[in-house]
């Protein structure tokens, strides 16, 4: 089932506080790599989902590239510290050179909307041979599904966050993602997108930065009548 931005449920008090909390914690993070790993870890939390990935959009805007994996029931976290992801990155076009609408998350991306899945075994309008391997490799069963765009102040997307298995709290029985969880996820994908994006920006300027304290340097040494 295909949803289009916000439903119509409300996000309690408590849990207006918990994004709050969310969002202030995610702008004091300076470190790219700690931030993305804990935009994924609290977007799991808050849904009670058992497993998801975090991709940003690479530079040429052309594929979406796993930054990030986790999985609690197969203790499973890539990226960051957690070693080097290797799969290969997901192209925004398909081989006939028309946007890439098979693709979940490819589709999230260009479309700009969340997408909220009961049963990906039983999901029409999706490519979903990924997870139907991932699951005959390991023994694992994808189930549920929610993938929510990145969306900075800019409206530029940035990423998209997939989360997998939403589980009962009581039970610990999958389920699907509730309206009120794809809202919760929808905030804090645009939270972490501003706070991700603000952090970019000012990297990109520490390195401007440098290089130009570097170029100065070298043209005071080249005039330096101390130096040869």
């Amino acid at each position: 089932m295909r949803v289009k931005g916000l439903g119509k449920n409300s996000i309690d008090a408590d849990h207006l506080r918990r994004m709050t909390q969310i969002g202030v914690a995610l702008s004091a993070e300076k470190d790219i790599d700690r931030l993305l790993e804990r935009i994924l870890m609290e977007a799991r939390t808050i849904t009670h989902a058992d497993g998801g990935t975090l991709y940003l959009m690479s530079d040429s805007e052309k594929e979406l590239q796993f930054a990030f994996i986790q999985n609690e029931s197969m203790g499973m976290n890539m990226g960051g510290t957690g070693g080097k992801i290797t799969w290969q990155p997901i192209p925004m076009t398909g081989a006939d050179g028309l946007p890439n609408h098979s693709n979940v998350s490819a589709h999230v991306a260009i479309t700009q909307n969340a997408v909220n899945i009961e049963d990906v075994y039983h999901a029409p309008g999706f490519n979903f041979d990924g997870p139907r391997a991932f699951d005959q490799k390991t023994g694992y069963r994808t189930q549920s599904m929610l993938v929510v765009p990145m969306r900075n102040h800019d409206n530029d997307i940035i990423g998209v966050v997939q989360l997998i298995n939403a589980k009962d709290p009581k039970t610990g029985r999958v389920i699907p993602f509730s309206g009120k969880a794809q809202e919760l996820a929808w905030s804090l994908a645009s939270q972490a997108a501003v706070a991700l994006t603000n952090n970019l920006l000012i990297l990109e300027l520490q390195n401007l930065l440098d290089a130009f304290i570097q170029t100065i340097a070298i043209a005071i040494d080249e005039k330096s009548p101390y130096t040869g």
